[in-house]
């Protein structure tokens, strides 16, 4: 009986069961499922969906454009507004391209960031607010009308409701609307307060929509955002007003601080007192190595001395000379005062280096 004849039954279950998997892929190929906040296609809590589906049983004619070329071949006329969510996704060559298209259309961006504000044009930077309540309009286009978000972004610009530092919807000019409560859009929020009326009014005052939602695959390599353009435009030159201030301190301290001057010591001290003291300090830390380090630098300073070599002699060459001078081997005169030699391992032998030191000493003196 073959392997095929024996596993019949689990072999039809693996392929049922990839039929099916192959048949909902088919089925579902055109249904994608857009999870981005504010997608007009989202149905969740960050989506848009009810705002969208409602502006159409209004009778705008709502057109969704998920691409720059899809936007370019999307009418802007007179009677359209091109509104633009998840605009975080624009980037330079897509704003140029957005603006070229706009013509006599009324443009509403939502939510843009520091570097799509200077891209736009407009000068204010967004500044971060928490309200505290319903915030009342405070112009004509939206007399009467409240909005209600938890958290929104105010430009210092004309515009209507305004809160700390600056207005939410921001108009710096004509055909250009800033949308800095986006909240207010999304199926959450869009029954608080007047939410539904103001964004009614925004989106739905011309007759056609076309809702922009960029794409990240449009941009190029030249979109990248530099950290220069996320600060605000007054910062540049706060930074350099105090870099002066800190070079006009460092001058103004630095001219009352005057020259070093040289003052005698209250008390004298001995030289043979700091031998002293420092021989003390040494043996306390137990720091043989640099006690005979000490006592071989000064031993080759006086050997130097004593054969009329420079001070800073070489090493190599004083080993040699002392060994030429006193008849003995080079390498025993290396162990003394060699720049290589062994550090003593216990007091017994420091104490012998200094007492051989202080006979090469005589050794050469009396030569």
């Amino acid at each position: 009986m073959s392997w095929l004849a024996r596993h019949r039954a689990r072999t039809l279950i693996v392929v049922a069961a990839l039929v099916a998997v192959l048949a909902a892929a088919w089925v579902g190929r055109n249904n994608r499922t857009y999870a981005a906040a504010l997608d007009p296609a989202n149905p969740d809590g960050r989506g848009a969906q009810a705002l969208a589906r409602v502006l159409d049983d209004q009778g705008v004619d709502v057109d969704v454009v998920r691409s720059a070329d899809a936007l370019d071949h999307a009418a802007a006329d007179g009677s359209t507004t091109i509104v633009v969510t998840s605009s975080g996704q624009l980037g330079r060559s897509t704003t140029a391209r957005l603006l070229d298209h706009q013509g006599a259309a009324e443009l509403v961006v939502v939510g843009p960031g520091p570097e799509l504000v200077r891209l736009l044009g407009v000068t204010s930077f967004p500044i971060t607010t928490v309200p505290g309540g319903p915030v009342t309009a405070g112009c004509a286009a939206y007399d009467g009308l409240a909005v209600q978000v938890d958290v929104a972004e105010t430009y210092r610009t004309p515009g209507c409701f305004r809160g700390e530092g600056g207005v939410m919807v921001a108009r710096p000019r004509s055909g250009l609307t800033l949308l800095g409560a986006p909240a207010l859009l999304t199926n959450d929020q869009i029954l608080a307060g007047d939410n539904a009326a103001v964004a009614l009014r925004l989106l739905g005052e011309r007759r056609r929509l076309v809702w922009y939602v960029p794409s990240i695959a449009d941009l190029g390599g030249a979109d990248g955002v530099s950290a220069r353009s996320l600060l605000p435009d007054w910062l540049v030159p706060g930074l350099w007003l105090l870099l002066l201030a800190a070079v006009g301190v460092v001058a103004w301290r630095g001219r009352r601080l005057g020259p070093l001057a040289r003052e005698p010591l209250p008390v004298e001290v001995k030289a043979v007192e700091t031998t002293r003291n420092l021989g003390r300090l040494y043996r306390r830390a137990g720091d043989r190595a640099h006690a005979a380090e000490a006592l071989r630098a000064a031993a080759r300073a006086r050997l130097a001395e004593r054969l009329r070599l420079p001070r800073r002699v070489d090493p190599g060459r004083l080993v040699d000379d002392v060994a030429v001078h006193t008849g003995r081997p080079p390498a025993e005169i290396d162990t003394l005062i060699g720049p290589t030699a062994f550090p003593p391992r216990d007091d017994q032998e420091l104490t012998s280096l200094a007492s051989r030191l202080t006979e090469l000493d005589r050794e050469v003196s009396h030569r």
